[in-house]
């Protein structure tokens, strides 16, 4: 399934609202005039209201993609898509990309 290409402008969010922002850009591929995202990227997530133990195994801090375009490589790497998944950690919950760029889409 097709779906717009993230990039680093790209609004993404920890489940509990913290702020997630890809720790290393892709500037091979540019959209929107701004640097894309490969499945290897780590992400740090600062922000997360998740309290920590004992109340809850919060704060996200770090996150990883799981998922990426099938079709689309950049260096050997997937790109990011606005339909890839991410696992938190410490935590194990989702983040959430809530908006990108609408002008270049991949599968």
């Amino acid at each position: 399934m097709p779906g717009f290409v993230i990039h680093v402008g790209a609004s993404v969010l920890c489940a509990h609202a913290g702020q997630a922002q890809a720790s290393v850009p892709n500037p091979r591929v540019a959209v929107s005039g701004q640097p894309s995202v490969t499945l290897s990227a780590p992400w740090l997530v600062a922000g997360c209201a998740l309290p920590p133990p004992p109340a809850a195994n919060g704060p996200c801090v770090t996150a990883q993609f799981v998922t990426a375009a099938a079709r689309v490589t950049s260096n050997g790497q997937p790109l990011l898509l606005i339909d890839s998944q991410a696992i938190c950690a410490p935590t194990g919950t989702p983040l959430v990309i809530v908006a990108s760029q609408t002008r270049v889409t991949a599968m």
